[in-house]
């Protein structure tokens, strides 16, 4: 897509994500009622509102499918597609806890383009987009929306892998499945400078591509949890992929997103994790 047309359609994906993250914000730290969709795995109403008013709106204005995590939706893996994570991190708005986002990702061809990603409670909000010759933005901004604290985003110039901040998630099945990413953490955590888990891919991504994290890695994610940060951090300058370096990552879940000067160096990391005794007391 060109520069034009993805600007016509990333103000509308912005003005999208606004309206649904004024929505949710006002469930936030209020007494609201949670469902369980699995034993860690939360829903709410505001999730589901904020996923219709996306749709509504993307929809009145655009012809392109839109796939959700709460209401699903069909596409042509060789046209566009919207994926839309009405809130990521719901189990983090549910308790309070202010890292959550309203998330929007354009993917064409297996490829994120362009992302819009919302956070309220942080007071922040990131989007960008790569054109198919290869131009570039992205931009972090304060919320509320429209204000002048804009900066571009760039990924970091740290390229020492031990000088490296990283992030990483679990995923819904921890509880019961020996691939549950606890023993990369474990052996990661000794070998760069710390790891945080924060519960939202999208803000993880996010953070990579404005240059507060140097990397982050996590499997089994769904492909609206990380269709927006993937595309943002492209279009920061960094690099996204697959465990083995590859492009799957929207169709596999499993992503290693970097500022790119680490990347090859946390792909080995992980290749070389030593499992832990599974299930737990085992050996």
């Amino acid at each position: 897509m060109t520069k034009d047309e993805l600007d016509s359609i990333l103000s509308l994906a912005r003005d999208a994500a606004h309206e649904a993250a004024v929505h949710v914000r006002k469930g936030f730290r209020r007494n609201i009622v949670v469902e369980h969709k699995g034993a860690v795995d939360l829903v709410t109403s505001f999730d589901r509102e904020s996923e219709a008013s996306i749709r509504a709106r993307l929809e009145r204005e655009l012809d392109i499918p839109i796939v959700g995590e709460e209401a699903g939706g069909d596409f042509d893996p060789d046209r566009p597609a919207f994926f839309i994570d009405p809130i990521d991190g719901t189990t983090n708005f549910v308790h309070g806890h202010p890292f959550w986002c309203v998330s929007i990702g354009l993917v064409v061809r297996g490829h994120p383009i362009l992302g819009v990603v919302v956070a309220p409670a942080l007071g922040t909000e990131w989007h960008g987009y790569v054109t198919s010759d290869g131009q570039r933005r992205a931009v972090r901004s304060a919320v509320p929306f429209g204000g002048e604290d804009v900066e571009e985003c760039t990924v970091s110039l740290t390229d020492r892998f031990e000088d490296s901040l990283l992030a990483t998630g679990f995923p819904y099945d921890r509880r019961t499945s020996a691939d549950n990413n606890f023993d990369a953490f474990v052996a990661i955590k000794r070998k760069c400078q710390a790891v945080r888990r924060c519960g939202s891919a999208a803000l993880d991504l996010c953070l990579v591509a404005d240059g507060t994290y140097e990397g982050y890695w996590e499997r089994k994610l769904n492909p609206w949890d990380i269709a927006a940060g993937c595309a943002i951090v492209r279009a920061a300058g960094g690099r996204v992929s697959d465990f083995d370096a590859g492009p799957t990552f929207m169709s596999t879940g499993h992503v290693v997103a970097t500022n790119g000067h680490i990347h090859d160096a946390l792909l080995h990391a992980l290749a070389n994790v030593p499992p832990l005794s599974w299930p737990p007391g085992a050996g």
